[in-house]
């Protein structure tokens, strides 16, 4: 389960990790009464969702004025596939260095790792791995103080800001250890000028201190029972429960191909493999084993509703008969049309009925997956459909 942004600080903030002073809102006059409260605000749209700044969901403003209009602007509004019903304003930060820390479940080595890099911020994921230190922690024995020095030492971290990183790296193991977490994230942690005075300011420079300017806590579904304190979050784009809803597995993502594929593992490879012609996939949309044509033929209606360039239907009949998936398609095209070109991989239990099918309807059916993702992505890019 993840936490909204402001709920996540929460908890940071009652574990004794430093965020910046602010709330949430649902009103643009909320929003400008907190401007006027703590100065310039940064405006942030609470999603779940990654790449807001990027989507344009965060905002600053130096006046209430300001704010109110910013608050407005993106209330209401859709971001990433999700409705912005809700923004965090908080104060507006003057940060000089943008760190990463985190916490998360390995996997493979099926223990925690601690995450660290001294480029943090919007691009972390275009990090060079090179530059990012990587310790694999014991989950009996934990973060040990010693092990956030030395971290911070690799960062580059020195005098109050290396004692002020031990700090809340241990913090944030705690967190991780009390809520069953799965990630904890802070991108970026925030070298922020500190007001003259403070810490070990001198000779009227002010000191810095390090703040957590975003927050990220996603907590394991099956340990929720054990934390009645948490709150619960209802996650998926609106899309994303509609789909649930059918039985089929779907998760929206930002690209223009849609796609429906039977099996989770042949979903992932259209992915892949429109990835390596170039194209950009709009969804993960799993229709299971087995699946009968209504429920599908509704899938595809949804897919419909994503408005991508293409759609791209990926199926390996085994349980699944290829003969239904062509009945579904085929209800679709002569119930409401299709918009968008269309392109099918069938092959396995009666594929030749479904071919037939299609090809009775004006629908080519390929057998190959390269060569009907291939196809799809030139479609995508402006070719003949």
């Amino acid at each position: 389960m993840k936490l909204y942004e402001y709920l996540a600080k929460e908890f940071f903030r009652a574990a004794g990790i430093p965020v910046p002073a602010g709330r949430v809102c649902e009103s643009a006059d909320e929003a400008a009464r907190v401007a006027a409260e703590v100065g310039p605000v940064a405006i942030k749209a609470q999603i779940l969702a990654g790449a807001r700044g990027k989507a344009g969901g965060i905002a600053f403003a130096d006046t209430p004025d300001e704010a109110r209009q910013a608050a407005g602007r993106l209330l209401g509004s859709e971001l990433r596939g999700y409705r912005v019903d809700r923004l965090l304003v908080e104060e507006k930060l003057s940060i000089e260095k943008e760190l990463y820390l985190g916490i998360a479940v390995e996997g493979s080595a099926r223990r925690p790792v601690l995450i660290a890099s001294a480029q943090g911020g919007m691009a972390i994921e275009e990090v060079p791995e090179r530059a990012i230190v990587k310790k694999t922690l014991d989950i009996t024995w934990g973060m040990q103080p010693y092990m956030a020095r030395v971290l911070a030492r690799r960062l580059g971290l020195e005098g109050v800001l290396a004692r002020q990183f031990e700090d809340i790296a241990l913090r944030l193991w705690g967190l991780f250890r009390r809520y069953d977490a799965e990630l904890v994230e802070i991108n970026p942690l925030a070298v922020v000028s500190a007001p003259a005075g403070a810490g070990e300011a001198c000779a009227g420079r002010a000191a810095p201190r390090l703040v957590a300017a975003d927050a990220r806590l996603n907590v394991d579904d099956e340990a929720l029972y054990r934390h009645r304190d948490l709150p619960r979050v209802e996650e998926g784009t609106d899309l994303e429960r509609r789909v649930k809803e059918l039985g089929l597995s779907f998760v929206q993502l930002d690209g223009d191909i849609a796609v429906m594929a039977n099996g989770a593992g042949i979903t992932m490879a259209t992915l892949d493999v429109l990835a390596r012609y170039g194209g950009r996939p709009a969804n993960f949309l799993d229709a299971g084993g087995g699946a009968a044509a209504e429920p599908m033929a509704q899938a595809i209606g949804v897919l419909l509703e994503t408005h991508p360039r293409v759609i791209l239907i990926n199926i390996f009949g085994g349980i699944t008969r290829c003969d239904d998936v062509a009945r579904a398609i085929v209800k679709v095209k002569s119930e409401r049309g299709l918009p968008v070109p269309l392109v099918v991989r069938l092959v396995g239990t009666n594929e030749d009925q479904g071919a037939a099918l299609l090809r009775e309807h004006g629908i080519a059916a390929f057998r190959q997956m390269e060569e009907a993702a291939a196809r799809a992505v030139a479609i995508a890019r402006g070719g003949d459909s």
